[in-house]
Formats: C-alpha cells, structure tokens, sequence
C-alpha cells in the first residue's frame, strides 16, 4: 500500500528534494531508496511558488501522485520551506504540510557587530520597549551562567550577550508568533519546525548559535532543524567554497550545541552539490542532520532539454543572460555579468556546459521567469517546450536524478 501522506519525520537524518516543475519525484524516490536518510518529497518555498506559479496543494499533489504510482511504502516528509508571514501559512497547512521552515532574516539586524560599543546598552533596552523581551531583567538568565557543549564552555559578558540579543531578538520574537499561528492553523494536529537563519549577512557564530538555541527554548518554540548561516560559501548550484579546517572546526561546535541544548538538527540550506563538505557533514552530525537541495532537480531537467532540444536550450539560454540582472539580486552568487555576457554569445552544444559555475549559477537563479514568462523566438512558452520534452523523455530524466542524487547522498555516507 503506497504511503501517500506526509509524517513526522523526528530525528532521523533527513534529506529535502525540491522539485519546481511537479515531475522530479520518481528520480527521487529511485535514488532515495538506496539510503538511510529519511526524504522530503514535497519541498517547496513561498518564494518559489510565487515564480513557478504553482500553489502548496500542487506542490503536494505532484509528490503524492508519483508516490501512489510508483507503490512508495515508506515514510516521507512535506516541508513548507522558507515561511516569513502568516499569509504564508494557512494554505500550507490546509495542503497537508507537516514541516514548517520558519524564515525570520528580514527581521536580523545584520549591523548588530558594527554596533559602536556606546550604543549596544540602548539598543538592547529598545527590545524590551518593543516587548521583544518580556520583562526587564531579561539578561539575569544568562549572564553569569556557563554553558558545556562538547569541548567548549561558553560564557556571556555583557556586550556578546547585547549583540547577539540585538542581531537575533526580534527574530526569535517574530517565531514565536509564527510558530503560535501554526499551531493555530493545525488545532491538535502534529507538526514540526525548522528555524533558518542562512540567508543572513553573515556567519552565525557558535556563541549566537547559542543564544538561539536558549531563546527558542525559553519561548517554547521546540525544533526539530535550524538553519545556522555556516562559514564559507554555500553558493547555488555549485560545491562549497571556503577553506575546509575553518569549516571542520566551526560545524563541531555547532553541532555540539545542537545536541546538547536541543537536541535538533542541523540544517544545511543550498545544500545541493556541496560534495567537498559532504563527508564532514556525514560524519561530525551523524543522525543530527538534514540536507536541503531546489535548484539542483531544476538544472538536471534543462540537462534532459539540452540533450533532446539545443535549438530550444540554446533559446532558453539567451533568455536568461538577458534576465540574469534583475534575478541574481536574491542570491548570493560569485558568476559575473561579464561572465554571463560571455555564454550569451559562446554557448557550446557540448552538454558540460551545465557542469560549469557559471551556467549552472545563471539558469539556477532565473527559472522563475523561463517558468513564469519565457517564450522562444516563436512566441511559444519555455515552460511548455521543457514539460513537453520531459514526459517524452520521463525516463531518462528518471535515470538521470537518480544518478545525481546517487553522488549526493553516497558522498554523505562516506563521513
């Protein structure tokens, strides 16, 4: 009997395959059942929605219906990734979602460490004028005490503690009200929570990873993931960069604090094609993991177009060096305008064209508007040339994710 609902998927070491076209998941599910991690299925953010033109009940829809098909008994999980309002929510919930990815960035104060030392006193009383915090003393609970993670002992003074407070406050805050509108949405129904702090400016240090951890606790927002910023470049659509100790070091303190004041998961956003840090993150988190990949299904699927259809990849191509200006702007990305003016005019029909940062890097960020709005020179939908192409080719779009994902998640197996 296939199993055609989403569970809870707890502690288990986890795995997230989103899917922006509805037609991934049998590549999925192949690749899926030859390892231990537990996978997510249906993954899709608020904001890919919003490109794709597709809603959380299409989204669920598209993995459940392969699963039936395909006689998936397993269990699989259903994340609502990236959640920033409450509008966001309800539509989620109503669609079956039991994993909800809570995106509080907006609400970082990322120059909370420029913060002239003069200023942090007042900036921290600030929070509790806005009710950020509760109750005045609110610092008593932490300064004075120490913390045991690992092999470290953490203490706060009073200006780590303001600035950590100052950077990640009103986002804890903003939580607590998402997490209250879930639960609200859901009555008595279960369900699970990531926090993501990824998309910040900068790296999420183990002493603020800290006061997170102690925050989410002291409001009762009870995690099952969280999404720290890492050291390094987690850049879309291509491996980590970033020096390999620096990294090494830095994820065993987090991964010590996740397990001694959660325990949760560590989660690991853009989390496709990292295969340098794979091992690392295979071996220090262990169970305490869970992997996030979108884009990296998308890329396989032009991967299929480029092999059936260069005249239409190759219009599809030029199409997004002319967007890739304005769609680069929500992603941090080291490919070039210069290096993008270059495809336009040098593309290859050779297919490792799609191996390479740059091209990678460009079609990742602008499948938003080859979905939404793209047409080729005879005024007919990229959307439609590319859905066309994969059902004819089902298989080997099939053949070809399992193989990816194969490199993926054996590479993670090897720590």
């Amino acid at each position: 009997m296939a199993s055609t609902a989403p569970q809870l998927l707890g502690l288990q070491k986890s795995f997230g395959y989103g899917d922006r076209l509805g037609l991934a998941t049998p590549g999925h599910i192949a690749a899926s059942q030859k390892y231990d991690f537990a996978p997510v299925f249906a993954q899709q953010s608020a904001r890919e929605m919003k490109r794709t033109g597709r809603t959380p009940f299409d989204v669920m829809k598209a993995a459940a219906d392969a699963l039936e098909t395909e006689g998936y008994d397993g269990a699989w999980g259903a994340d609502a990734d990236h959640l920033t309002a409450d509008e966001d929510i309800a539509s989620w919930a109503a669609a079956g979602f039991t994993f909800f990815t809570l995106d509080p960035s907006q609400f970082v104060n990322d120059q909370a460490d420029d913060l002239a030392e003069g200023k942090v006193i007042g900036e921290a009383e600030n929070l509790y004028v806005e009710g950020v915090f509760k109750t005045l003393d609110w610092d008593d609970r932490y300064l004075g005490e120490k913390y045991v993670a690992g092999q470290t002992m953490y203490r706060f003074n009073r200006e780590s503690l303001y600035r950590a407070a100052i950077k990640y406050g009103r986002a804890l805050a903003h939580c607590e009200k998402l997490a209250g509108f879930i639960s609200s949405c859901l009555g008595h129904g279960a369900f699970e929570i990531e926090v993501s702090f990824d998309e910040t400016a900068s790296p999420t240090t183990p002493l603020e990873h800290l006061f997170v951890a102690l925050e989410l606790k002291q409001r009762g927002i009870s995690v099952v993931s969280l999404a720290p910023h890492f050291v390094g470049e987690l850049e879309n659509g291509i491996d980590f960069r970033g020096d390999l100790a620096e990294f090494e070091s830095s994820l065993e303190q987090h991964v010590a604090i996740a397990r001694r004041f959660g325990p949760y998961k560590l989660s690991v956003h853009t989390g496709s094609d990292k295969f340098t840090i794979y091992p690392l993150l295979g071996r220090l988190c262990g169970n305490l993991l869970h992997v996030k990949t979108a884009g990296t299904s998308y890329l396989e699927a032009l991967r299929i177009l480029h092999r059936a259809d260069f005249k239409s990849f190759r219009g599809l191509l030029e199409f997004c060096c002319e967007r890739f200006p304005e769609d680069r702007r929500s992603y941090r990305i080291s490919t070039t305008e210069d290096e993008v003016r270059s495809l336009a005019t040098n593309a290859a029909s050779d297919e490792d064209l799609l191996n390479r940062r740059p091209a990678r890097q460009l079609l990742h960020v602008t499948y938003g508007s080859v979905l939404s709005e793209g047409k080729d020179s005879r005024g007919r939908p990229f959307r439609d040339t590319l859905m066309e192409v994969l059902e004819e080719h089902g298989k080997e779009y099939r053949q070809s994710l399992e193989a990816h994902f194969d490199r993926h998640l054996s590479a993670l197996c090897k720590g």
